[in-house]
């Protein structure tokens, strides 16, 4: 097979860590300048290119390869959305310069995931020039980082369902083949009580204290939940996490609010049923709400079950082996602490995922993030050929020539 270009993979990582496209509510467009150029990169190498928005500015673009006969489909995933760069005095370089320092490409997003997305948009540029039979659906998606809105359109659509024989998700693992993800349940808790004067707080229900209450109370039952099932030894461990706390007016110090909320990010493992954290989670908090007098709600905000494909199948074996020819090293596999498009993909398509991709796993969403410019080096290989044994596995050779079947002399007409 032709060798992919991997330092085209490198520039085209820094093209698209120097678009700012962060995930932002009210932003008028996201993922709208990658989108573009990815598009016209997958065009000028004569792919079937479909770009449809799923949300105004949130744009998939999915490039279609096919080969010269009947075969597998392999598809290849990533997205273009990335985490906000926060404080930028909290880094010490431009969050979007995509420059390359001693070795290493920085900016927001060279990790999770552009360094991906470049990789296997060269790796499958390799593959269609060396030639393969079956066909490559290559995807670069929209807002995995909050609610997986490309996935999911993606999911529902007819080519999802058009026989997908494997996924690879180009997310950040160091490397490591993760056929498991944990799971996730984003919850919303809403405590009511009763508005009232700050002078004459007996004259209403306090939400707040109550908050503070059932935060103890759900970080004890995170740890009882996290003790029952053990620690997984690919995922880790068990996690209930109060991330966002909203009470009051601001401003106004003198009004005691009527409803203070807390959002729980929970992180599941095998052996975590979710329906059962989450009438754990109920109980709790109507117990405590029922002895304050309040009122309780409890919202599921986005639900994603554990992903665990076997190691074993076609997809994994095939990543597998071209790790071991790119690396010279047997892969190790690990496990994705938190959730991707795969589980999405998974979950309302059927379709059978891993992640594999360049970049640290733990460096996504910090400041000063990189990748190192040999981990896309080796990714975008590794795809090659990953793609390569893949297909081939699953080639339908033409069938053998037959010999025509001797004929019987037609019988002569006796009048003749």
């Amino acid at each position: 097979m032709t060798g992919p270009d991997v330092a085209a993979a490198v520039q085209l990582t820094q093209r698209l860590v120097r678009l700012r496209t962060v995930n932002e509510r009210d932003a008028l467009e996201i993922e709208t300048p990658a989108a573009e150029l990815i598009a016209e990169v997958m065009r000028g190498f004569e792919w079937e290119v479909t770009v449809t928005e799923v949300a105004p500015g949130r744009p998939n673009v999915i490039g279609i390869v096919h080969g010269s006969g009947p075969g597998r489909t392999l598809m290849f995933e990533g997205h273009t959305d990335v985490v906000t760069e926060g404080d930028r005095a909290s880094w010490s370089f431009d969050p979007f310069s995509g420059d390359i320092v001693d070795g290493r490409l920085l900016g927001r997003g060279s990790a999770d995931m552009k360094s991906g997305v470049a990789a296997m948009i060269h790796a499958v540029r390799a593959v269609q020039l060396s030639g393969f039979a079956g066909r490559i659906i290559v995807a670069a998606l929209a807002d995995e980082e909050e609610l997986m809105l490309g996935a999911t359109a993606f999911a529902g659509s007819d080519l999802a369902r058009s026989g997908i024989d494997g996924v690879i998700v180009c997310e950040p693992e160091a490397g490591e083949i993760c056929a498991i993800a944990k799971g996730a349940l984003r919850v919303r808790v809403d405590l009511t009580g009763v508005m009232a004067h700050g002078a004459m707080p007996q004259h209403g229900r306090n939400p707040i204290p109550v908050l503070g209450q059932l935060l103890l109370g759900l970080t004890e039952l995170g740890e009882q939940i996290a003790a029952s099932v053990g620690t997984h030894p690919q995922l880790g461990d068990f996690y209930l996490t109060p991330t966002v706390l909203t009470a009051g007016h601001p401003e106004q110090i003198n009004v005691i609010p009527a409803t203070a909320s807390v959002m729980l990010d929970i992180r599941t493992v095998p052996g975590t049923e979710h329906p059962g954290v989450l009438h754990l989670v109920t109980r709790l908090t109507q117990q405590i709400a029922d002895e304050a007098g309040l009122e309780s709600e409890i919202t599921v905000l986005v639900e994603r079950p554990v992903v665990d494909t076997p190691v074993d199948a076609p997809v994994v074996q095939a990543l597998a082996a071209a790790h071991l020819d790119v690396v010279g090293e047997e892969p190790v596999y690990g496990g994705v602490p938190g959730s991707t498009d795969g589980t999405v993909l998974t979950r309302d398509a059927g379709l059978v995922t891993v992640v594999y991709g360049p970049g640290g796993k733990w460096i996504a969403h910090q400041a000063d993030e990189f990748v190192a410019v040999a981990d896309i080096e080796t990714a975008t290989r590794v795809y090659a050929r990953a793609a390569e044994l893949f297909l081939a596995e699953g080639a339908v050779d033409d069938p053998a020539p037959q010999e025509p079947a001797p004929q019987e002399p037609a019988p002569q007409d006796p009048a003749e």
